[in-house]
């Protein structure tokens, strides 16, 4: 055998192996990582998800909570502040011992029923929850559109998308969209009370 055809069927052979690595070996890698690269999209889309149904759990909750507690301050004011009222019209000092009595009375029962007011402070945390589930929610997003970036860069590679085509169905990886925010939504919302 010459050397030349006995250098030529090396190479061919050489061809012939990286063929097969590449083939066997190298593109089911991709497909492999091209799967795991699409299942970080999806869960971080569940994880959008998640938080949008945090969101509709827990904010009517808060809301229903902080107005129940300031509508039981208010009735509780309302008493206490009647009550006081009530010594202003007294004519008796009878009248004003019973109304001294039923004062200690109404504000004894606000203190055992709702010991400090604290509307206010139910408010405040109201807003702390609201601003905490919305930051969580953007995270999320923000999470999400990072992993599509991350699968559409991987997916559309010249390689990758060659191996991909070898091994995969065309419909198997398809470039998949960002989070979009709905349509006006670049206004800021306006708050009412």
């Amino acid at each position: 055998m010459k050397a030349s055809t006995r250098n030529l069927l090396i190479i061919l052979g050489g061809i012939v192996l990286i063929g097969l690595y590449v083939r066997f070996v190298h593109a089911p890698n991709v497909y492999d990582k091209a799967v795991k690269v699409q299942e970080e999209v999806d869960e971080k889309w569940a994880d959008v998800q998640s938080s949008h149904q945090r969101r509709v759990d827990l904010v009517p909750n808060l809301v229903n909570t902080v107005k129940g507690a300031a509508e039981n301050e208010k009735e509780i004011l309302v008493k206490v502040t009647q009550a006081r009222a009530g010594i202003v019209n007294a004519k008796t000092p009878d009248d004003l011992e019973i109304m001294g009595r039923e004062i200690n009375t109404a504000i004894n029962l606000a203190f055992e029923r709702y010991p400090e007011i604290k509307s206010t402070a139910n408010f405040a945390e109201l807003q702390s929850q609201l601003e905490g589930t919305e930051n969580r929610i953007n995270v999320a997003r923000d999470r999400y559109n990072e992993s599509v970036k991350n699968y559409n860069s991987y997916i559309r590679g010249y390689w990758k998308k060659i191996f991909l085509g070898w091994i995969a169905d065309e419909s198997e990886f398809e470039k998949k969209e960002g989070f979009k925010a709905q349509e006006g939504s670049e206004k800021a919302p306006e708050v009412k009370f």
